[in-house]
């Protein structure tokens, strides 16, 4: 076995370390605390270990992903990929050794404690008007003067004043077919101007997909175009992960990469069509049943989605190549849909300020609110809107993926075993938990069967709020192990300390080490700098209510988000999960054609505000480091969370 050291990259875990060249896949993941399954002990049986290589170039990790890079096929796989067990650009993890730097994706299907997607989506009041809808038509007899599809456009301008109607390729295709079944026809019609399927025969019944594409997660609902019954929802990683964990981490590799577009292109519309099929199925319909699908997602996501080049978006700046609302059918986009299903994107608004944050502004309206009303919508990039009936603001801002847990010590996806809520004991400092897939708090002593494998997103920012109010962390960030003596709990790591989460026997031991804090503290300063700096623009001092949006704001206790200083002051009453109202826009507009032509007016209002060209911003960015910040007037911090009892 050679000496030398390599390096390998998990997606999208976004977990790295170094190893010896010939080390087992498998171990190196163990060893990273990366999720994998391996049902059969490692003697490549159950094939559930399976790991793609990504190969190409990444100077984020400063290494070169190739194939050369891991051990030669084994004869177990072999079998296993003649008997299609073994995808072909799959390796089994049990099997392979590392003999290079690699940067390896981790599937779903080869997790343990897979991620719970939970992008929720709740919309009030539901007007259903949508772009499709269904004719009942009885052609008349053939006339040997007068063709099949000259008869059906005459019909329908007669019966259903529709003169100007002109027949989609695919729909004239299943005309004849149709006709010699039966004069009595369904004519599928797309914004009242487009025939785009005829089907023989009494059918009514029709499909959409409202999809929600973020820069980490992927959310689609499978939605009645009549009713608004949300039949089937579903969610999945965004596979572009693997080729960095924020927009501006993908920009750089497709500036890097020639065909840096195409790959992160097909694999985005490739999760999108599975995505489909699991609806489809779990709703049990034919996808060649859905016929309009509404999609909103950041520039990026956006453009990359609909072929776009976005790689402007990259420098200042940051152009967009198309503001405006996208239609186009399904079959260009190769989604296993009714190839002439509509595809409507959402209008962008300017910068990296996309078609999901128009969507958080057709799902909450803040331009019908007479208060002043905030609205963030917490992701990988984060989107705010700021405003009232009389004038809207929004900006973007990279707050990376701290808050999703990645890239944290102990940090992980949300997913069963994941560690969420957390209290601590203001003396002792020991740890009560609530963990992902248990349904009650433990401790030490009273912890059941599931294993904790990392802290998700909310079970951080709980901690490192305990951990503030508890004396450990200081304002400015700094652990202050010296502080408490020499407590079990608090433990010198090099230069700087560690809080000691959670001991699990045989496992490596849980920490919140002094990074993970620094981590924490960019994106909550990026994050409230960027808020700072829209109520600058307007001139105000407090706001009225909060709205936070996306899968982490709906998690989140909005009393610890105050208490690190993650949003500006306001009555706890006033703050609010929203949900994923970035996919409650897309349903809207999937379901009311007259909402597409409301949300393309209002982005014409919504003033941008570039917070990476905004002279203040770095001055409200450093203001906002402290815990809770600078300007905090939090009226009080309570040891105990509002409502709750002692340890």
């Amino acid at each position: 076995m050679s000496d030398a050291v390599i390096q390998v990259i998990f997606s999208p875990s976004g977990r790295r370390g170094t190893f010896q060249s010939g080390v087992n896949v498998v171990t190196a993941a163990r060893r990273l605390g990366v999720d994998i399954a391996c049902l059969c002990g490692g003697n490549a049986v159950c094939g559930r270990c399976q790991v793609h290589l990504v190969e190409g170039e990444f100077a984020k990790y400063a290494v070169t992903s190739s194939q050369a890079h891991l051990s030669p096929l084994t004869r177990r796989e072999a079998a296993l990929r003649e008997q299609g067990l073994l995808h072909r650009s799959a390796r089994l993890s049990c099997q392979t050794r590392l003999l290079g730097d690699v940067v390896l994706d981790v599937p779903d299907s080869s997790q343990q404690f897979q991620s719970v997607i939970c992008k929720h989506s709740t919309v009030q009041a539901l007007q259903i008007n949508p772009a499709i809808h269904v004719l009942p038509l009885e052609l008349e007899p053939a006339d040997f003067a007068v063709s099949d599809a000259e008869r059906l456009l005459s019909q329908c301008e007669r019966d259903f004043d529709l003169p100007e109607l002109h027949i989609h390729i695919d729909a004239l295709r299943q005309l004849g077919t149709a006709l010699r079944q039966s004069r009595k026809l369904s004519v599928v019609i797309l914004n009242q101007r487009q025939i785009i399927a005829i089907w023989p025969g009494s059918h009514d019944a029709l499909y959409g997909v409202a999809l929600d594409i973020g820069s980490t997660t992927l959310a689609a609902q499978l939605c009645d175009l009549k009713s608004g019954t949300v039949l089937a929802s579903a969610g999945a990683m965004n596979p572009q992960i693997r080729y960095g964990d924020d927009v501006m981490s993908r920009l750089s590799y497709l500036m890097q990469n020639p065909d840096g577009q195409t790959e992160l292109t097909d694999a985005v519309r490739r999760a999108v069509g599975d995505l489909i099929l699991v609806l489809s199925h779990n709703a049990g319909l034919d996808a060649q049943q859905i016929l309009d699908i509404s999609v909103v997602g950041n520039p990026t996501m956006h453009h990359l989605f609909f072929g776009l080049d976005p790689r402007a978006l990259g420098v200042t700046p940051f152009a967009l190549v198309t503001r405006e609302a996208l239609s186009m059918c399904a079959e260009s986009l190769r989604l296993p849909v009714n190839s002439a299903a509509q595809i409507y994107g959402l209008p962008c608004i300017a910068g990296h300020v996309g078609s999901d944050a128009a969507a958080v502004v057709l799902a909450e309206r803040p331009d019908l609110q007479s208060s002043m009303m905030l609205i963030i919508d917490i992701g990988t990039n984060a989107e705010i809107i700021l405003g009232n009936q009389l004038r809207l603001l929004a900006c973007s801002c990279p707050t990376g993926p701290a808050f999703e847990g990645a890239q944290l010590s102990a940090g992980q996806r949300a997913a069963t075993g994941a560690i969420e809520r957390v209290r601590i004991d203001r003396q002792t400092l020991a740890p009560r938990v609530k963990v992902i897939g248990c349904p009650s708090w433990s401790d030490d002593e009273r912890f059941g069967d599931t294993a904790i494998t990392g802290i998700c997103g909310s079970g951080m920012i709980e901690i490192i709020a305990e951990l503030f109010m508890s004396g450990v962390i200081r304002p400015d960030g700094k652990i202050d192990g010296a502080r408490h003596g020499k407590h079990p709990r608090l433990v010198l790591q090099g230069r700087t300390w560690s809080y000691l989460v959670w001991q699990t026997p045989g496992q490596n031991p849980l920490y919140i080490t002094q990074n993970d804090v620094r981590a924490i503290q960019l994106a909550k300063a990026a994050l409230y700098a960027s808020t700072m700096l829209l109520m600058q623009q307007l001139d105000i001092q407090r706001v009225d209510q909060i709205r936070l949006a996306g899968a982490f704001g709906s998690y989140i206790d909005v009393y610890y988000a105050m208490v690190l200083g993650l949003i500006p002051d306001c009555a706890l009453a006033k703050v609010s999960a929203a949900g994923n109202a970035a996919g409650s826009g897309a349903r809207i507009a999937l379901l009311d054609r007259h909402a597409r032509s409301t949300i393309e007016q209002l982005v014409q209002r919504i003033e941008k505000i570039e917070t990476a060209l905004a002279t203040d911003f770095q001055e409200h960015f450093v203001a906002a480091m402290p815990f809770p910040h600078a300007s905090h007037t939090f009226p009080s911090l309570s040891p105990l969370h509002p409502n709750e009892e002692p340890l």
